[in-house]
């Protein structure tokens, strides 16, 4: 830890050391994420705040607006999400509470797991019904093709080396057409757009502690369910998964969010949904080690894989994308 931000994120608490009492000794790699930024955790000689998290985030690469945003808008909603304490917006560097170390993903068991997703789904509803238009980024038809597109650059070619011919590619083309006619005919909501077992924390009250919010934005709503119930990091079976999702259905449209009368349509979107996000994280994580030499996301692949082939075989107008996701994947016979 000799670099020079470190140097300078150093310098920063010095200043701050008076008001919040920091013990500068204590300074430690809290985590990092698949992005530029990195979070280190310091500790208070006052007991009353404990330890708190230090946000690194190089201005040029991560701007804190957006976070900053999102935070207090989450915070309005009654969300529990990180409190900010110091900024220094034109270093880069945020003084945050401390939401603790335990995450839904080393939390979630078959027992636990009915409680911890019920608190997930009280905050999600909680999230939707705060949302209003213009205010965060549209989840449009660009982004969503610009995100499905990561998939064939980086995971099909990239990655695997596979050029697909003129027939699969115009396959692969009306598959995106069919699954972004679908996200975009979905109610819009404030998406979190990765709202997971890793950005979850388990809390003692107001559960779970909200992180990683920064590139949220105004889209379907099913997506942030898709990211929490088809998650690339933990896999459940399917009868509990919709069980999961009728619950969370059930306490939207008794909300007041607008929810399709009927279950199927809302499952099916559910479903479209998360193949449109799988499609992109086959093509993100190929990307995070091709490009940025992060191997740590190669491991949960086959799951996203898994994921993607039985929904797109599920439904007879993707068939022939599972066709080409399944000639993806590693012979196992």
């Amino acid at each position: 830890m000799t670099d020079s931000r470190l140097n300078t994120l150093r310098s920063w608490l010095k200043a701050l050391q008076p008001s919040w009492q920091l013990d500068l000794h204590t300074l430690t790699p809290a985590s990092a994420d698949a992005s530029f930024r990195r979070y280190f955790r310091i500790e208070s000689k006052n007991p009353d705040f404990g330890t708190l998290i230090v946000m690194d985030a190089p201005p040029q690469y991560e701007p804190l607006d957006a976070f900053i945003k999102v935070d207090l808008l989450l915070s309005d909603a009654g969300l529990n999400v990180p409190k900010i304490l110091e900024k220094n917006i034109v270093e880069g560097f945020l003084l945050l509470n401390d939401l603790g170390t335990k995450t839904y993903l080393a939390e979630l068991t078959p027992e636990s797991a009915d409680h911890l997703y019920q608190d997930a789904t009280h905050a999600l509803v909680q999230m939707q019904l705060a949302s209003k238009p213009n205010v965060l980024p549209s989840y449009d038809e660009v982004l969503l093709k610009r995100e499905l597109d990561l998939f064939p650059e980086w995971y099909l070619k990239k990655h695997l080396h596979i050029q697909l011919n003129a027939q699969q590619q115009a396959q692969l083309n009306q598959s995106f057409e069919f699954i972004i006619e679908n996200n975009l005919t979905q109610a819009k909501v404030y998406v979190h757009r990765d709202y997971h077992s890793r950005n979850l924390m388990v809390g003692e009250k107001n559960n779970p502690g909200v992180i990683d919010f920064q590139d949220a934005v105004y889209g379907p709503i099913t997506y942030d369910a898709a990211s929490l119930w088809r998650d690339a990091y933990i896999a459940w079976p399917e009868e509990r998964v919709i069980d999961w999702v009728i619950k969370f259905w059930e306490e939207g449209r008794k909300a007041g969010l607008p929810m399709p009368d009927d279950f199927g349509q809302f499952y099916r979107d559910f479903e479209w949904m998360g193949l449109q996000r799988h499609l992109k994280v086959l093509g993100i994580f190929a990307r995070l080690f091709h490009r940025d030499g992060k191997d740590g996301y190669l491991k949960d692949i086959p799951l996203v894989l898994k994921y993607a082939i039985a929904t797109a075989n599920r439904y007879i107008e993707l068939k022939p994308l599972a066709r080409i996701l399944e000639s993806t994947r590693p012979n196992e016979e």
